[in-house]
C-alpha cells in the first residue's frame, strides 16, 4: 500500500497535468491535515472569534485549486502553499477584524514552542507577522523556514525538501529565527 505523502505526491502531479479527477481524490487525503493545522491556530483564540476552522480550510482550499501557475511536486510544496494562504487569511481576517473593533480584540495566537517559548503568552497575529515582514527583510529564506513550520506544521525534513536545503540548515535556520522573532516581539513589548 502507498504512503498517505506518496498517494498526495502522485495526485498533485496528476493534477498538475490536468487530470481534473485527481483534485477530487486529492482533497480528502489533505483536509484533515489542513483542518488539524486550521484548528491548532484557532483553538487559542478569543472566545469570541469569528473565524471557525472549517471556514479557514475552505477559505485557503478555494485559494489553492486557484493556483494554476505552480506546478505541484510533492506533499511537502503543497503544505507549503498552504501555510502561505493560511497566515494570509488570518492576517487579513485579523486586520478586517481589527478595524472594525478599531483596534481592540485582535486574533491572537499562542507564542509557544512554535517560536520557542513556552510562557503562555497571547501573539497578535498582526505583530507576528509584522515581525515576520521584518525577518523577510533581513533573510527571506528563514522568513519562509518559519511561515512552512508555523503556519504549515511541515516538519524540519519536510521543510527542507520544500526550500531545497538540507534538514541541517533547517535547524539551524528555524532556531536564529525563533530567536529574531522572539526578540523583535519582546522589544515590541508584544
Amino acid at each position: 500500500m502507498n504512503e498517505p505523502g506518496h498517494d498526495v505526491t502522485q495526485l498533485l502531479i496528476a493534477w498538475r497535468e490536468g487530470k481534473q479527477g485527481a483534485l477530487d481524490d486529492l482533497m480528502p487525503l489533505v483536509y484533515s491535515e489542513l483542518r488539524r493545522l486550521a484548528a491548532y491556530y484557532l483553538r487559542r483564540e478569543r472566545p469570541d472569534h469569528t473565524l471557525a476552522p472549517t471556514a479557514l480550510v475552505h477559505e485557503a482550499y478555494l485559494k489553492l485549486v486557484d493556483q494554476n501557475r505552480i506546478q505541484w511536486q510533492s506533499r511537502a510544496q503543497f503544505f507549503g502553499v498552504a501555510a502561505q494562504m493560511i497566515r494570509r487569511i488570518l492576517v487579513d481576517h485579523a486586520r478586517g477584524h481589527q478595524a472594525q473593533k478599531r483596534g481592540a480584540g485582535a486574533l491572537t495566537v499562542t507564542l509557544d514552542e512554535a517560536l520557542g517559548v513556552n510562557d503562555g503568552k497571547d501573539l497578535d497575529i498582526l505583530s507576528l507577522d509584522d515581525a515576520l515582514q521584518a525577518l523577510a527583510k533581513i533573510d527571506e529564506q528563514q522568513s519562509r523556514i518559519v511561515e512552512l513550520r508555523f503556519f504549515g506544521g511541515l516538519s524540519i525534513e519536510e521543510t527542507a525538501e520544500v526550500v531545497g536545503v538540507s534538514p541541517a540548515t533547517i535547524k539551524r535556520e528555524w532556531t536564529v529565527a525563533r530567536a529574531f522573532l522572539f526578540r523583535e516581539m519582546t522589544r515590541a513589548g508584544r
